[in-house]
């Protein structure tokens, strides 16, 4: 889990976790479970690249946060990370190159830059996106953002694929056989991690995104989980901890899965927890 802090930027490094969305089947259902959970409000805009044309902004005391749209028919629920970079027409070059594949783009959107969704070559999505000039995305403040993991069946694929494309460097911290699991670090600055997916997941588990939302130490894990339930959502992996906080896995009303995490809660050591795969139904 990367450690960033909040920004409103100008131009903001390319490879740099930039937006946070949701798809969402039920978007009513999911405005209300997050923003009880977190207490976002919404603003609704214009969207091209949405099944609806309609594209909900997330935001927490003023300050952007997040989107949310509607899933399309043949679309699973779930949390998606974007990425920066400066030319969206170069880097839908180089995903190509590099053995990925993009799905759909470059689109402009009104006022928001230019985006553009793409697999990496083990079939991971992921939204590369210009953004224009001073883009606002609040991060690492309670209810916000705060770092994501890559779940992956190949772990060099994935490697080779995101560390060429940003300059990445990846650095082991799991033992690679046990446990492979990387930090990806660009100008030695921690900035998303890598997990290839052991025992605990089903094999036909598809590669997915692990998006991590931090909460309040006065709130704690344990009581963000226990209102998630009282929201209608569930508690997937009940909360433990590591050496990067207290953590939870949950999901919405829809199923979409996401985690949560105090930082102020550390523990010495190294470990993830074998756990329940989060995407068996």
């Amino acid at each position: 889990m990367s450690v960033m802090s909040p920004r409103t930027v100008s131009v903001l490094p390319a490879g740099l976790p930039c937006w946070v969305e949701l798809a969402s089947r039920n978007e009513t259902a999911a405005e209300h479970f997050y923003g009880g959970l977190f207490g976002w409000k919404y603003q609704v805009n214009r969207d091209p690249a949405t099944p609806t044309g309609r594209y909900s902004i997330a935001s927490l005391d003023g300050i952007s946060v997040g989107g949310l749209y509607r899933a399309g028919s043949s679309q699973p629920p779930g949390w998606i990370l974007h990425l920066s970079v400066r030319n969206i027409v170069t880097a839908a070059e180089w995903v190509e190159h590099l053995g990925g594949r993009t799905t759909l783009g470059p689109i402009d959107i009104p006022d928001r830059g230019s985006i553009l969704h793409a697999l990496d070559p083990s079939g991971a999505p992921v939204v590369f996106w210009q953004p224009p000039d001073s883009w606002e995305f609040g991060t690492d403040m309670p209810a916000t953002f705060t770092g994501a993991d890559l779940n992956t069946h190949d772990g060099n694929s994935a490697d080779h694929f995101f560390c060429r494309l940003f300059g990445y460097t990846a650095q082991q911290i799991g033992d690679a056989h046990s446990i492979d699991y990387a930090e990806w670090r660009l100008d030695h600055e921690s900035v998303l991690y890598r997990y290839v997916m052991g025992p605990e997941y089903r094999a036909d588990t598809p590669p997915h995104w692990m998006v991590y939302f931090e909460v309040s130490p006065a709130r704690g894990t344990d009581a963000t989980a226990g209102h998630a339930i009282m929201l209608g959502g569930t508690v997937v992996i009940q909360p433990y901890d590591t050496p990067w906080g207290r953590i939870a896995v949950l999901a919405d009303p829809d199923g979409a899965v996401f985690s949560i995490i105090d930082h102020s809660q550390v523990v010495e050591g190294y470990g993830r927890a074998e756990v329940d795969d989060p995407y068996v139904d």
